[in-house]
Parts: structure tokens; C-alpha cells; sequence
């Protein structure tokens, strides 16, 4: 039951510095994986729009791409002019598979960094800008006050960002908002929503299509 207005817990619930959840994720902000059968398991049907996203890889190369192109493809449609950073991908991206994909070549930007360091402060730099429209990074050794960082970061530049990483670090805690496995299998790709706002830990299987990467970068 709903406490009326003349209860002193209503009073304390509606105080202006009290955070309620179910307010909270009605105000979260979305853009929708492309995904159908992952978008129904997800809190607001997609990734966050303004928040941190992690998506753990067995190896890299797998497809993560693939999950993401829906997404990216979408955003490159919007007339504002914001570019899609890219940094240290292990692999060189197929530009005609890209474009045939409906990615905007021109508004794609690719940082090349190989320290560790380099490639965490170019996706913080980037998620804060408020410049972009998405970030993606690969990172190997993020830490957890690190992440902190980028999740703020992302927050302040109100630019959804996503940091792949090995899937060893699954048991690992992270302030990232949602948290995805990604897992190949015989029929295409199993997406595990590991963490997310509001959800629940479920599988999806998802056929993901074509390789839109062709060789390791040097």
C-alpha cells in the first residue's frame, strides 16, 4: 500500500535527495541493440545511452562487431554530426563490409594505442567530450577504480560507451551498467546478460551474420 500524503513516510520517500529506483530506471535513457531477442531482456529495450557497457570476450575478434553494428548504424543516422570512436581494435576493420552494413564511413575514428594506459585515457577523454556518439575501447587490464571513471565519464558527456575485455574478468566486480558474455556457439552467438539495471541474468542466442574484420593489426 501506497503511503498517503499526511504519513511521515511519505514525506521521507518524496524528500527531493531521496534516490528511488523505479523513478530512476523510467528516466534511463536507451538505444535499442537491434536485437530483438535482446532487447526484450534488457532494462529500457537496449544499451544505455549515457552509462558504461562491458562485453566479455572468450577471444577478440569473435563478433563483437556484429553485436554492436545495429546500433552503430543507427546512430550514424542521426544528423548531429558526432563521430564513432574506435580505440586500439586488435583487429583491422573491413571498410567495404562496413559500409555495406550502413556505418558512415566518415564519421568513423580509430585510435591506434597499444599501452594499456593510453587506450583507457583515450575512452575516458572520448565518453567525456560529450563529442561522440558511441565509444568503443578493447582493454586487457582495466581496474575497477578505472572503470569508475569511464562510467562517470560516460555520464558526464552523456555518450553511451562500450569497453570489451577478456572473459576471465567475469568474477571480477565492475560499476560498469550492464554487463554482457559474449560466447560463440554451433548456430551463431550466445549474448549473457551478466549485470544489468533492473534485470535479470539470462542467455540469448543470436545469429550475428558476416566477419566485418579481416586481419590482426600490426
Amino acid at each position: 500500500m501506497e503511503p498517503t500524503p499526511k504519513q511521515p513516510l511519505y514525506e521521507l520517500l518524496h524528500h527531493p535527495q531521496v534516490w528511488r529506483a523505479r523513478e530512476h530506471q523510467a528516466q534511463t535513457r536507451t538505444i535499442p541493440t537491434g536485437h530483438a531477442g535482446l532487447d526484450r531482456h534488457l532494462p529500457g529495450g537496449g544499451w544505455p545511452a549515457d552509462a558504461l557497457s562491458e562485453v566479455l570476450l572468450a577471444r577478440r575478434g569473435q563478433g563483437e562487431l556484429r553485436l554492436l553494428m545495429p546500433a552503430l548504424t543507427a546512430l550514424c543516422r542521426q544528423d548531429d554530426g558526432r563521430c564513432l570512436v574506435w580505440v586500439a581494435p586488435p583487429w583491422v576493420p573491413y571498410a567495404p563490409a562496413l559500409a555495406a552494413a550502413g556505418l558512415d564511413l566518415a564519421r568513423l575514428v580509430i585510435v591506434h594505442a597499444d599501452d594499456e594506459a593510453e587506450i583507457l585515457w583515450a575512452v575516458e577523454q572520448s565518453l567525456r567530450s560529450g563529442s561522440c556518439a558511441a565509444v568503443l575501447g578493447w582493454s586487457e587490464r582495466a581496474t575497477v577504480p578505472v572503470l569508475r571513471r569511464l562510467q562517470l565519464a560516460a555520464a558526464e558527456g552523456g555518450t553511451p560507451g562500450v569497453l570489451f575485455r577478456p572473459a576471465a574478468v567475469a568474477d571480477q566486480s565492475s560499476p560498469a551498467a550492464l554487463r554482457l558474455l559474449l560466447e560463440q556457439v554451433p548456430d551463431g552467438f550466445r549474448v549473457t546478460i551478466a549485470k544489468s539495471r533492473g534485470g535479470r541474468p539470462v542467455s540469448v542466442s543470436l545469429p550475428l551474420g558476416a566477419a566485418l574484420t579481416r586481419r590482426t593489426r600490426d
